[in-house]
């Protein structure tokens, strides 16, 4: 990563829009240097005016601030309430990426985080003029061979999550990039604590059922019921 004090940040343009936040490729260097060049991705949460706070009711439960006042304008979605959700999306997800990042998982590195925008690496190929972005899992079309390794990656990095007591809360193909044959799960915010969050189990088995879904629709027969068994396992081993 390029961390020098002289280094300059250039947007090359939105790689994907949602509901929450968009994700723009950012190009940065050090100018006179050659070779320092890199491309990291940057997602930029939402102003309180334009987001539309996907089911984030469910998903913040578990998850206090210590100040009343800030817990009160969160539950009654004021301007201000809103703002503090912004920021307790972006510090989650860049707090998650971290630990996920050191134990492991295939994630992508988190570079910085500046309010409610975080750097990020860049997952694609850059040795082209323009680096492109990896594809979604959900238009990837692997052989019979590829798809049964893609689907241990998937189980073992799910059960890694399990152990460590998440899940990730909005799992599916469209949050899982293809990158030279591996796996990488991105998109964090929500991640859940099975144990904490009222609903963990719940979500846990929906990340696993969806998932499961898109492997059989795919040729590869895999059991929905069977790894969610594992992840609850994993999931309750320490308590």
């Amino acid at each position: 990563m390029v961390t020098a004090l002289g280094a300059v940040d250039q947007d090359l343009g939105v790689l994907k829009t949602g509901k929450e936040a968009d994700v723009h490729l950012v190009r940065r260097w050090v100018p006179g240097v050659d070779g320092s060049e890199v491309a990291l991705a940057a997602k930029r949460y939402r102003s309180n005016q334009r987001r539309l706070f996907h089911r984030d009711a469910g998903y913040l439960e578990g998850r206090r601030v210590r100040k009343s006042r800030e817990t009160r304008a969160m539950a009654h979605r004021t301007a201000f309430g809103k703002e503090v959700i912004s920021g307790l999306w972006a510090g989650a997800e860049f707090a998650a990426l971290g630990t996920l990042w050191e134990a492991g998982l295939p994630v992508p590195y988190p570079v910085s985080l500046d309010g409610t925008e975080m750097l990020m690496e860049f997952i694609g190929m850059t040795d082209g003029p323009t680096p492109v972005a990896a594809p979604r899992l959900a238009g990837s079309r692997p052989e019979p061979d590829l798809l049964a390794e893609l689907w241990q990656q998937l189980r073992t990095a799910m059960l890694r999550l399990a152990s460590m007591g998440w899940t990730h809360g909005d799992l599916s193909p469209y949050n899982v990039l293809l990158h030279d044959e591996q796996l990488v799960i991105i998109d964090w915010p929500q991640i859940v604590d099975v144990i904490g969050n009222p609903h963990g189990f719940e979500i846990l088995e929906r990340d696993a059922t969806h998932m499961c879904d898109w492997f059989v629709r795919r040729g590869l027969e895999v059991d929905a019921g069977e790894l969610v068994g594992e992840l609850v396992a994993e999931a309750t081993a320490r308590y």
